[in-house]
């Protein structure tokens, strides 16, 4: 197939009442992970890289988005390239040119109105640039700078202050608080599903869920049917593919070659792939 606009994986998922799954990539054997299980799930997949990721390759964006183009454009099912939670103007600035046709502008750890300028200032470059602009109000759990807990006080995406947001800023989708954590190890999150009926019901653009790797089949399929239209997933993989590469290495302890440990990870990571996707997009 080909490399697609997130906006077109998106905007067609939930048209169908389903959700567009980005999936975290980190090395080259992620993007081939993630291809992979979206073939054998027959379905579109967006591949989204964060600025931690650029950072750990150097703060070079280029060399890694471009390797995960190639291995898209590979692939026999639509494929987009997602720029993810970019704190830094001069990295978003850089993701058309480096061929991601989204981006996610993270201005969350801001109070309100520095929030909201900034990220009014990010959707005008944007748009102005061809890059479909994600932004998030709310603080999901699991980041250095928001509150220990997805369930403390304060911290869940108020509907009527999204709706002024969205309206105020033209961003074109919307990253939510609803009980749902980064880097969790245990899918054992529980979601405030009244309330994201609700953002869906006053907000006029796709809601996203960061943090899906902490959150149940039977949760996500709920989430999906309450509102959410992307889903992002990054710790699962992590999980899978750390794993397999344990077990490779406590089997055989005299293993050199990383061909012999990556590619068990890499096809760990897929089949974490493709069964998401079948309950997300299914």
């Amino acid at each position: 197939m080909s490399l697609v606009p997130t906006r077109d994986l998106v905007s067609k998922a939930a048209a169908a009442g389903r959700a567009a799954a980005a999936f975290n990539v980190i090395t080259l054997e992620h993007a081939e992970a993630i291809t992979a299980g979206a073939s054998a799930a027959g379905t579109a997949v967006i591949l989204q890289i964060s600025e931690n990721a650029v950072r750990f390759h150097g703060g070079r964006v280029s060399p890694i988005a471009r390797a995960a183009a190639e291995v898209a454009r590979g692939c026999d099912v639509d494929v987009a390239l997602h720029l993810d939670h970019v704190t830094d103007l001069r990295l978003l600035h850089t993701a058309a040119e480096a061929g991601f046709s989204s981006a996610m502008f993270d201005a969350g750890a801001q109070p309100y109105a520095e929030n909201l300028a900034a990220t009014r200032a990010a959707a005008q470059w944007a748009h102005g640039a061809g890059v479909w602009l994600e932004a998030e109000l709310g603080y999901v759990g699991g980041k250095p700078d928001a509150p220990a807990s997805a369930h403390a006080a304060g911290v869940r995406t108020d509907p009527r202050e999204a709706a002024a947001y969205v309206a105020d800023t033209g961003v074109d989708a919307l990253a939510v608080a609803v009980g749902s954590s980064h880097a969790m190890t245990e899918r054992s999150a529980a979601l405030d599903h009244e309330l994201i009926g609700r953002l869906r019901d006053a907000v006029p653009v796709p809601l996203v869920l960061h943090g899906s790797s902490g959150v149940g089949d039977d949760e996500l399929r709920r989430a999906v049917r309450a509102g959410i239209a992307k889903v992002n997933v990054g710790t699962a993989l992590n999980i899978a593919f750390t794993r397999a590469v344990r077990e490779t290495l406590a089997e055989k302890p005299d293993l050199t070659d990383p061909r012999g440990y990556l590619a068990p990870g890499r096809d760990a990571m897929a089949e974490t792939v493709r069964a998401l996707l079948g309950v997300v997009s299914g």
